[in-house]
């Protein structure tokens, strides 16, 4: 099974905007840019909600025959391990390996020592496609590497091997992208080589970026940091995959809940620079369309919308302590329970939106209420009947935010 160029992350925690998610890949394929959908659902996700993988897979299966969809689409094992693996065996088509656990730990000396000299050809000036200058490795950069990332690349083979003993096709992704400190290119070509060497036919590679991808915000880092960062990883694929036999359509992908508006016009330039493809998660953004178009409704839409913020108020080191690498929230900013009470469907909806032009818009009361989806899946027959009672609204929200929020910027400008 071999991905397409363009592949888009999209979540649908609550599974009802699969077919609201399809309006916008359709949108984009009569712009002229082919992009294949994913529906990305976690273990940890599937817990809190209280749903299993091929519940996703029938929704997904369910919406690409209501919408007509004729292109291939895929349902992702999302940030799997060795010890959940089985659960999505049957479901899934897609598997992003998440060995973030295992990076910085170091594997045995006698492997990293193998690895180093079956690899010191790479020590010295390399020259990577499309790339002016060269990048130099030195012996003690390649051997901090293999410290750092051998043992990772050994357990993203281990859980490939399990995958591959149950089924033939599917699509490896491997994510390192939950980690303390960013992967440097010198770094990816050396995880690349490792990978290989497990012979892990990775399509899709997810490294930790520089700066911040808090859920549901914008980017916050140095620009011309990430651009340089990027450039050069979109090389050191070209040059991993000619070197090592990765696969040849091996890309890039960008994780994370963070909406990443003002990364996408420099993304958008380097794929086409390096002819390149890429993957991109948006999975929580959904979730957040759900609870603005409930309060755009009015109505219970609008009580449920505030319930879901005041059981985050009270429950706010419970629901963000799986998230606290990846949220930034003051909370000094956050509006108190009492004042959203007295909120319009309008106030409500315009404070969650992600509009930087908009007066209202807050971006730690986005986060927080990013977080809180646990709060609606207690909620149960109540959250899923406001969904469907409030569907046309809803949907309109969730498809304009992926079509003209994500994909217009990021394939067309």
């Amino acid at each position: 099974m071999q991905i397409q160029r363009f592949s888009f992350g999209v979540g649908d925690r609550f599974g009802q905007q699969a077919t609201a998610q399809l309006t916008a890949f359709h949108e984009i394929a009569l712009d002229g840019i082919p992009v294949v959908p994913v529906w990305n659902k976690s273990n940890r996700e599937h817990t809190l909600i209280g749903t299993e993988p091929m519940d996703v897979r029938r929704e997904a299966d369910a919406a690409v025959q209501a919408a007509g969809w004729k292109q291939p689409y895929y349902v992702d094992a999302d940030h799997i391990s060795l010890k959940n693996v089985d659960r999505f065996l049957a479901a899934s088509d897609f598997f992003t390996l998440d060995v973030a656990d295992y990076v910085g730990k170091a594997a045995a000396p006698d492997a990293i020592n193998a690895f180093v000299a079956r690899h010191r050809h790479l020590v010295g000036a390399l020259s990577l496609p499309r790339q002016a200058a060269t990048i130099e490795i030195t012996e003690p950069a390649l051997l901090a590497a293999a410290n750092k990332y051998l043992l990772a690349a050994a357990e993203a083979g281990a859980i490939h091997r399990h995958i591959a003993a149950a089924k033939k096709d599917f699509v490896i992704e491997v994510s390192a992208d939950e980690t303390d400190t960013p992967l440097t290119p010198v770094e990816l070509l050396i995880f690349l080589a490792a990978l290989a060497d497990e012979r892990v036919p990775a399509q899709t590679i997810a490294p930790k970026f520089s700066g911040r991808f808090n859920k549901g915000v914008d980017y916050v880092g140095d620009l011309a940091a990430f651009r340089r960062e990027f450039d050069l990883d979109l090389s050191v694929i070209a040059y991993a995959v000619a070197e090592f036999g990765l696969p040849g359509n091996l890309k890039l992908s960008v994780h994370s809940g963070s909406d990443k508006f003002m990364l996408y016009p420099v993304i958008r330039e380097l794929i086409a620079k390096h002819d390149a493809g890429l993957h991109l998660k948006t999975a929580g953004t959904t979730w957040l369309e759900e609870v603005a178009g409930l309060a755009e409704s009015g109505g219970n839409g609008l009580e449920i919308a505030k319930e879901v913020y005041r059981s985050a108020l009270d429950r706010y080191d419970e629901v963000c302590a799986p998230y606290l690498t990846v949220i930034d929230i003051d909370r000094q900013q956050l509006p108190s329970a009492a004042e959203v009470n007295g909120w319009s469907a309008e106030k409500f909806a315009r404070t969650l939106t992600h509009d930087q032009r908009c007066a209202d818009f807050n971006p730690y009361f986005r986060q927080l209420i990013h977080v809180s989806f646990k709060i609606a899946a207690e909620m149960g027959a109540r959250y899923q009947a406001a969904l469907e009672s409030n569907r046309a609204r809803v949907a309109e929200r969730v498809a304009a935010n992926i079509y003209q929020r994500h994909m217009q910027p990021l394939f067309l400008g």
